[in-house]
């Protein structure tokens, strides 16, 4: 049988991300396959993400919808996010303002709504690479480094800037995602769709795509092949939208 954990959240109110015995134990029964993982994050037993099992993991190869992650199937395996993935986030958060590296770590973890606090252990290294290769500048203020983005570091980032946006559109996504999930536990309405909030119609459409994928987890090549057309033009549609 298959649980959503948001209706399951839905139905069963408590604290944000701060479960009740009866809520704890009901996501560990109700979700045996990544429940437990699911609920020692939420309940704060681990300093990381939820894309895997420490402060040093990341979205994976797939992002937050990927493999390891909040709505992929990899819950068990996440990964950390790739270096060039993290420098390029570290460089486009650098081109809004010059700032420490413990600003960065806290921004991140706010873009996120507090669902994922990288370790200095992993970003102090980032920036200090970006330094090397000149992508940014510091400027020592006594024991500390402010770093801001050099001109070869904005050439960098322009070459990418397609892939940079695509991350900061799935760190929105999961930060809307904790959002709603922290209200449903708590009980508290959803926002409006005007003020932030997810139409029923748009999550019922995700929720069907999502079964329809699984009852054809065993299909043969070419229908495969069919459903992956299918998506591809779907998804295809979703983004000419997104550029009109």
């Amino acid at each position: 049988m298959f649980y959503d954990i948001s209706e399951v959240a839905m139905r069963h109110h408590s604290h944000p991300f701060g479960f009740s015995g009866h809520g704890r134990h009901l996501l560990m029964r109700l979700v045996p396959h990544f429940g437990r993982h699911f609920a020692h994050h939420a309940m704060g037993r681990h300093g990381g993400g939820f894309w895997g099992g420490g402060h040093d993991d990341g979205f994976g190869p797939g992002g937050p919808d990927g493999p390891g992650s909040f709505d992929g199937e990899g819950w068990r395996r996440g990964r950390k996010f790739s270096a060039d993935d993290l420098q390029l986030l570290l460089l486009a958060m650098l081109e809004e303002k010059p700032s420490h590296g413990y600003e960065l770590i806290k921004a991140i973890e706010t873009r996120t709504n507090g669902f994922y606090k990288p370790s200095p252990g992993v970003v102090y290294p980032a920036l200090t690479y970006l330094e090397e290769v000149g992508y940014a500048t510091v400027d020592t203020e006594g024991n500390k480094k402010r770093y801001q983005l050099s001109e070869t570091g904005k050439a960098h980032l322009a070459a990418n800037r397609e892939r940079v946006e695509v991350m900061i559109a799935k760190l929105r996504h999961v930060a809307r995602k904790v959002e709603w999930m922290r209200r449903a536990m708590s009980g508290e309405p959803q926002p409006e769709p005007e003020q932030g909030g997810w139409l029923p119609e748009l999550m019922q459409a995700r929720a069907a795509i999502k079964r329809a994928i699984a009852l054809r987890s065993d299909a043969g090549a070419d229908e495969q092949r069919r459903i992956a057309e299918i998506l591809l033009r779907a998804a295809a549609e979703i983004e000419a939208v997104r550029k009109a």
